[in-house]
């Protein structure tokens, strides 16, 4: 088929917050492309490199007003939406979104819309049913080409994830008898060059994509030898996808209301026929599996992780969040404090030392007598200076290892621990004169020994944090009074 010229002036993305949305903006404006996002929230933007790039659009895509408004003057629009996972009725709701979209879009040169490969056999998901609803509502334009894939496989993305985590956590795994089902694993650089060409072809229907095939259990066996680890994997007939989802979301970093249906997705043999794939998209050279893996871990390994899966689930006002990805644990807690940024960053500057912790003192002097009968620091290295640090410098059993004045602290632990660990604080002026006191407790577990380390502790690591934040934002507001009453002029 020919391929039709391109004449695209401004594509809208939606979805740029996702995993593949965040991924596909970038790729379009290499391409010369002007790009609207449709997003809720712009402040999830923020920080990408491309923001100042994109004209924002801010809406609902449940309202079909801002639906409409957000489709005017654009040649071609992306449908990288999904609602699994944020609401029980999430079906309805991409129906009612899909029906608003088709709607709106009727007047667009092509809608391009990326779904999941359905089983040729056997029950159907209730997640793949909803993006093959989805599908067909927006087709119903006649303008759609909609790609269908199986697990995605890059940095970030969740069925990596899963694999990932499944594989180096356990060394020994017991797995239930559909793991042996075959699946058709693609690149996320592959998804994207689909994605990206059809824009300069005329709309094709549905797609199916695919790399090399091999089952789910091959996937992890391939990643174990990707990475060098020794695994036993023993197959029973047991483990129903409801009860092998909750296991996958005890020991991976993705949460059940994920975890369960991304299992009922692979329970059965889902494979694509690529035949219309390699007619309309000759030049595509697919990467395998392996090498889809190895390109993640590369990426991994060089901190170059552009998107990942949970980032659409992330919320930037949280006051606590717990996050599992790329083999790093984060517990975040947020706390406003009614002090400058100045007053903050003095405050969680001079913690340790004589001064201590601000919180169960006796549990970090605990912690400390144990680590020096393992051969670690200890405490009793205590700190050079009440008040001021410096890059490299003890304190503690922590390290300095990056700070910048009235921004942010960073210390590595120094203490025996089965991983690395650092503590970061970050002191964030608000237009309202409060501060946003931002403290990061990060972990990357060693094996399964530091995941179980993690997780046994995780009950007074919540609590000890909890209090210390709260106690460094009180002790910073008691600081800003102080500074304050100083500054009155003195009257005998």
């Amino acid at each position: 088929m020919r391929k039709v010229i391109n004449c695209m002036q401004r594509v809208l993305v939606t979805g740029a917050t996702g995993y593949i949305g965040g991924r596909l903006v970038p790729k379009l404006l290499e391409r010369n492309y002007k790009v609207r996002v449709f997003v809720r929230d712009d402040r999830r933007l923020q920080g990408r490199k491309w923001f100042e790039k994109v004209e924002v659009f801010k809406g609902d895509l449940e309202n079909p007003e801002d639906t409409t408004n957000a489709l005017m003057d654009v040649d071609a629009a992306y449908f990288l939406v999904h609602s699994m996972g944020e609401t029980k009725n999430f079906p309805e709701k991409e129906r009612k979104i899909a029906e608003n979209f088709a709607k709106s879009a009727k007047h667009l040169k092509k809608v391009i819309y990326l779904g999941g490969l359905l089983p040729k056999s056997g029950e159907v998901s209730d997640h793949l049913r909803s993006r093959a609803t989805v599908g067909e509502i927006l087709r119903s334009a006649g303008n759609v080409t909609e790609f269908r894939a199986g697990p995605i496989i890059g940095s970030g993305s969740a069925s990596f994830e899963m694999v990932r985590y499944l594989t180096e956590r356990l060394p020994v795994m017991i797995v239930p008898r559909w793991t042996k089902n075959q699946v058709q694993p693609i690149a996320i650089r592959n998804v994207l060059e689909y994605l990206i060409e059809a824009l300069e072809r005329e709309p094709l229907g549905v797609v199916e994509i695919g790399s090399d095939v091999l089952s789910f259990r091959g996937m992890m066996e391939t990643f174990a030898e990707v990475r060098g680890l020794r695994r036993i994997i023993i197959t029973v007939p047991v483990l129903t996808p409801v009860l092998s989802g909750l296991w996958v979301g005890l020991v991976t970093p993705i949460p059940n209301s994920l975890a369960v249906p991304l299992v009922k997705g692979i329970i059965n043999p889902v494979l694509a026929d690529t035949t219309k794939a390699k007619k309309y998209f000759p030049s595509i050279e697919l990467l395998t599996y392996r090498e889809a893996v190895s390109l993640a871990l590369e990426k991994i390994n060089q901190h170059d992780v552009e998107t990942r899966w949970s980032g659409s689930f992330e919320s930037i006002d949280a006051a606590y969040s717990l996050t599992d990805s790329e083999g790093v644990i984060k517990e975040t807690r947020s706390v406003l404090a009614n002090a400058s940024a100045e007053s903050v960053y003095r405050t969680f500057t001079s913690i340790g030392g004589e001064k201590g912790w601000l919180t169960w003192n006796w549990a970090w002097e605990l912690r400390g007598f144990l680590d020096k009968l393992l051969g670690g620091p200890g405490l009793r290295r205590g700190r050079r200076h009440p008040t001021e640090l410096l890059i490299g410098e003890e304190l503690d059993f922590w390290r300095v290892e990056d700070l910048k004045e009235n921004n942010f602290l960073l210390l590595r632990a120094e203490m025996k621990v089965p991983g690395k660990a650092w503590l970061r604080f970050e002191a964030i002026p608000r237009d309202d004169g409060r501060t946003l006191l931002v403290q990061t407790a990060i972990f990357a577990p060693k094996g399964l020994s530091g995941f179980l380390y993690w997780y046994l502790l995780y009950p007074a690591h919540f609590l000890i944090f909890k209090r210390m934040a709260e106690r460094i934002a009180k002790a910073a507001e008691a600081l800003e009074q102080e500074d304050s009453f100083k500054k009155l002029p003195q009257t005998l």
